[in-house]
């Protein structure tokens, strides 16, 4: 049995660009389809504290770490056959690369520049982060992406969540209005939510987002409903790893970065813009091309996903 660490904390998004300080939860959870070339392996994954809750109890874990001052002493004492690093912060690729492994895949530290560099295998992923305009215009999925780097091949694999929700199917459908902070440019205005209420009214029961502060509890929440309308957000993989429907509204993101298994809609902006997809956190135009979403289309794509209701 090989040793594997897996580092991903969501620091950097795996094939965006940017580093922040916000913990990527979405990002985090996806990646967890690179678990299953490893399945016969013994599994260490260093994560940051916030996003441990997605990872707990995951079948294709055996050790989860969080990453602090204690965990790096660990592991730069420890011995792996792989390590695979999938953040681009250069501190944590020094880390990755002072850790003792047979074989690498990923990101790697540049000691000339003081950058994040990519291995074999990564490069194509790597050339996403630093252009804009392949990125805009990649027709691939990240999961896809994600096994590539590897070496392993993509077969439609899915999320793999460990925690099994408390709850019960309730309602028709989830309204997943949040989009948190780091990228407020992805949420559709709140009086589109509040027309798409009305329209769901007396046809489909519906809940507002619940469990915003616990994820346990919002994961919950997200399990309680058929389908989940949503922005481009965490709540979209967490309803994707629960095989749920969603009905996704983008705008400023590349929807076909996300494989969404035939259970899913996308929604675009109703308007021909240049900047679509922009790919930045914050709108600097006049309107936001969210804005031109409509309720009804919101609505006609529900409907198609949920006929039996």
């Amino acid at each position: 049995m090989s040793k594997v660490l897996i580092i991903k904390m969501g620091y950097s998004e795996t094939i965006d660009p940017g580093i922040g300080k916000v913990t990527s939860l979405g990002d985090v959870l996806r990646t967890t389809v690179i678990l299953y070339p490893f399945a016969d392996d013994h599994v260490t994954w260093l994560v940051d504290e916030q996003a441990y809750p997605l990872l707990q109890g995951n079948p294709h874990i055996d050790r989860i770490l969080t990453y602090d001052l204690t965990s790096v002493l660990q592991l730069q004492r420890e011995r792996f056959d792989t390590v695979i690093n999938l953040e681009k912060v250069p501190g944590i690729c020094a880390l990755a690369d002072s850790i003792s492994a047979w074989r690498r895949y990923g990101f790697r530290f540049d000691e000339q520049h003081g950058e994040a560099e990519a291995y074999d295998g990564c490069e194509k992923v790597f050339s996403l982060c630093k252009d804009g305009d392949l990125k805009r215009s990649h027709q691939g999925n990240w999961q896809e992406s994600l096994l590539q780097i590897v070496g392993a091949k993509w077969d439609g694999q899915e999320y793999i969540l460990g925690y099994r929700p408390r709850s019960m199917e309730e309602f028709d459908v989830g309204l997943n209005w949040s989009v948190g902070s780091k990228w407020p440019n992805k949420a559709w205005p709140e009086g589109k939510w509040v027309e798409l209420k009305r329209l769901l009214d007396g046809r489909f029961s519906y809940s507002m987002q619940q469990g915003m502060n616990e994820l346990h509890e919002y994961m919950d929440w997200i399990n309680s409903c058929r389908l989940l309308v949503t922005n481009d957000s965490l709540g979209l993989h967490i309803a994707l790893a629960l095989k749920k429907k969603v009905v996704v509204l983008y705008g400023p993101t590349n929807p076909n970065e996300t494989y969404f298994y035939g259970r899913g809609e996308v929604i675009y902006p109703e308007i021909s813009l240049p900047c679509i997809p922009c790919l930045d956190p914050r709108c600097d135009q006049a309107q936001s091309c969210m804005s031109f979403i409509a309720p009804e289309t919101v609505m006609g794509a529900v409907t198609r996903l949920l006929p039996a209701v």
